[in-house]
């Protein structure tokens, strides 16, 4: 994407750096995790030909600040300063995994800052989100020989920080069990994690749902949750039960889908954001303009 733009927000303890590119209803879209590397590029992309699309590195990584706090709270506000930074007074949020999380957050604390919020396959916002069941999913469906090296690994972390290399190793093993199908599976991104930022935002995730549930089910902002059928992560738990406290909210479950939707069912994000911001209109259907090994 020649044409876009980078940025810099303002922020407690530095700036967060992203780009915006394309025309239309204005959409910023916010990567999992969290402490990770921003991955959504091939979600950018396959917006781009209806929406004005931002994305940006969450605090943690460069080029982003590496300075905390590493907080829920801090997260939100991360998410406001970009949009003020983009002069967006209102737009659409889209949020997968932990990022689906966040949106929910956000929908809940600033609803006048948002004209509609799109799940993708997200930690919920409900209960633990789903996260014991994702884990236990994702041992799972990891095969034997790898489930002892996770074990061994997790065994590690529990006394000492894991070195780069095996937190790479930890995630080539359980990369598969994200996916439909493990034997067809996307070309795994640089994954880059910081632990720090990892378990100061997670140790939170059960902070403050009460509150969120009740704000969400106002109804102020019309969400939607777009899950894999075939994901790690409950969507019968973790996104039904957060899709049923809005009446303006909807779930669509795509078949034969895991975790990174957009990989195996191309052009069901755009569908779920059209629903979303076109609730009267059909969908106009187009080719995926990403390939099936982009991530």
């Amino acid at each position: 994407m020649s044409d876009r733009t980078a940025f810099t927000a303002r922020a407690a303890g530095g700036k967060l750096a992203g780009w915006v590119s394309g025309d239309g209803p204005p959409v910023l879209v916010l990567h999992g995790g969290p402490g990770i590397l921003d991955y959504m590029e091939p979600v950018a992309e396959e917006l781009l030909t209806d929406y004005r699309v931002a994305t940006f590195q969450q605090r943690g990584l460069a080029p982003s600040t590496l300075e905390g706090p590493f907080t829920i709270a801090q997260a939100i506000s991360d998410v406001v300063s970009v949009l003020d930074e983009l002069e967006w007074q209102r737009a659409l949020l889209v949020g997968h995994s932990w990022g689906g999380h966040l949106a929910f957050r956000v929908a809940a604390v600033h609803p006048k800052r948002l004209s509609g919020m799109l799940a993708i396959d997200p930690l919920g916002i409900v209960g633990d989100g789903g996260m014991q069941a994702f884990e236990a999913e994702i041992d799972a469906r990891t095969p034997k020989e790898g489930r002892a090296r996770l074990h061994e690994l997790e065994e590690k972390e529990k006394t000492a920080n894991l070195s780069p290399d095996e937190q790479d190793e930890r995630e080539a093993i359980a990369w598969p069990a994200y996916f439909a199908d493990p034997e067809n599976v996307m070309t795994r991104p640089p994954m880059e994690m910081r632990e720090e930022v990892f378990s100061g935002l997670v140790s939170e995730v059960k902070e403050g749902l009460e509150e969120m549930a009740a704000a969400l089910g106002q109804g102020e902002v019309p969400y939607g949750v777009l899950a894999g059928a075939a994901s790690p992560f409950p969507w019968g738990q973790a996104a039904r039960a957060s899709v049923e406290l809005s009446p303006t909210a909807f779930l669509k479950v795509i078949p034969h889908a895991g975790h990174f939707v957009w990989y195996e069912a191309p052009g069901s994000v755009r569908a779920a954001l059209h629903q979303l911001s076109h609730p009267c209109q059909p969908e106009r259907r187009r080719p995926s303009s990403f390939g099936a090994n982009s991530f």
